[in-house]
């Protein structure tokens, strides 16, 4: 299974319906969740069976019991666990019907990389300096990133979810849209009690069913949790310790970290610059990017190396600017949300110290959701593949929108513009030269 977040894996787009757990901490209820008691089935809806060969879901759960137990869960487990497995229409709806955020990044990074968060996670690295200086030494993950994560995805442990996970599991394993990889997570979840970690009560997480105060799915929780406070267990969910430590090691381990190296720096970029070299795609080294005229925002040149870096421009060429360098291949990997990814990156900077980003000169034109939609449908009709046509910016779209303004001649930053929409809408206006810039 890929390490990429389901909730993201689901919409890969710019405008972010982020982790389950994040959605939900917008307004987010005071307080630990109040653990139910074990839930009453309710009756499967019965076009989830159609990839089941006709299996109803007590068919259905017997052969997830049965494969969990191949894989090593005990009898034991399956019993306590079983009064829990049952399905749930409401969350199969709640994950067919996702909605997606259509905000600017300057508005959805003002808002949950704001400063009360930043300040509070530089308070939680001092309240546990002990433990995030033994993730950095044996993990080489700085305490600010895994700060970042932590705040983004519960507010460090405010809100985690509030429903129970093995439910939201097994429902959304019996529906056939992603039955495999939720019958792997549920597998994983009952591994998780096996083992002694938690109780299936105390499995209670976002809808999608992560858990903890880091949103981990149950195959993360397995592979990547770690005993940091020495107590036996486990426990993303109460112990600070064991978060800070298991989260470093899933960034490094799981995804990759590069001990040392930077992750997200933001730039000052020129009105010239070769627009079609800003891609995440494209790494030149920092020397290069200097030689094009891109600073850091007080005007400071770059360092003169071979360090590769890419530039980032998440609302386009007026928008903020970033260097991205391989780490922050580590937060879309995380979360592969553009607008969540460079976000959290963002947070990490500011928390490590960073001044505030610079907010752009003049107002940034965002195409409604209409008509993305429709400039994505006739992307397709031109011969691009942008994943679903949803009305949402993913990383297809933008390559797509990107190949486009080189087509022509508009500068290639990957931002839809209404210019963009109507030379495709009527194909009248010419393309001009690939080298014109405005």
């Amino acid at each position: 299974m890929s390490k990429t977040r389901y909730a993201i894996a689901a919409l890969t787009t710019i405008f972010l319906s982020f982790s389950a757990a994040s959605a939900q901490q917008l307004l987010p209820p005071p307080g630990r969740p109040v653990l139910p008691a074990a839930p009453k089935a309710t009756a499967p809806s019965p076009r989830a069976a159609s990839c089941h060969n006709g299996q109803n879901f007590d068919r259905f759960l017997a052969d997830v019991k049965s494969h969990a137990v191949a894989a090593g869960v005990s009898q034991r487990t399956i019993s306590e666990a079983s009064p829990y497995l049952v399905y749930d229409q409401g969350i199969v709806n709640r994950d067919r019907g996702q909605r997606v955020f259509g905000q600017l990044f300057t508005e959805f990074a003002g808002r949950m990389a704001a400063p009360y968060r930043m300040q509070n996670g530089q308070q939680h690295i001092k309240q546990h300096a002990a433990a995030f200086a033994r993730a950095e030494k044996e993990y080489g993950v700085p305490p600010a990133v895994i700060a970042a994560f932590w705040g983004l995805e519960s507010d460090f442990g405010v809100n985690m979810g509030n429903l129970p996970t093995l439910k939201s599991l097994v429902s959304l394993a019996y529906d056939c849209r992603r039955s495999e990889m939720f019958v792997n997570e549920t597998i994983a979840a009952l591994k998780i009690i096996d083992r002694g970690d938690l109780t299936p009560d105390e499995m209670i997480g976002s809808w999608a069913g992560e858990l903890g105060q880091t949103q981990f799915l149950p195959v993360h929780y397995v592979n990547y949790a770690v005993d940091y406070d020495g107590d036996g267990r486990r426990d993303l969910l109460r112990s600070e310790d064991d978060v800070i430590g298991s989260t470093a090691n899933y960034i490094a381990n799981g995804l990759k970290w590069r001990r040392g190296e930077p992750w997200l720096e933001e730039i000052k970029v020129p009105q010239k610059l070769p627009w079609d070299q800003t891609d995440l795609s494209v790494q030149l080294p920092r020397s290069k990017w200097a030689q094009f005229g891109v600073t850091y925002p007080d005007g400071r040149p770059l360092p003169n190396d071979n360090l590769a870096a890419s530039v980032l421009l998440p609302m386009g060429r007026n928008g903020p600017a970033f260097m991205a360098y391989a780490n922050f291949a580590a937060y879309t990997e995380w979360n592969n949300s553009l607008i969540y990814s460079t976000t959290a990156g963002y947070l990490a900077s500011r928390i490590a110290g960073a001044a505030p980003m610079r907010r752009p000169a003049g107002q940034v034109a965002q195409l409604p959701f209409n008509e993305l939609k429709q400039l994505q449908q006739l992307l397709v009709q031109a011969g691009f593949n942008v994943g679903k046509v949803d009305g949402v910016l993913g990383q297809q779209s933008r390559a797509a929108v990107k190949a486009m303004q080189i087509k022509y001649g508009l500068p290639a930053d990957s931002w839809p513009t209404a210019e963009l929409l109507a030379r495709m809408r009527g194909g009248t206006a010419q393309a001009q030269p690939a080298a014109t810039v405005r």
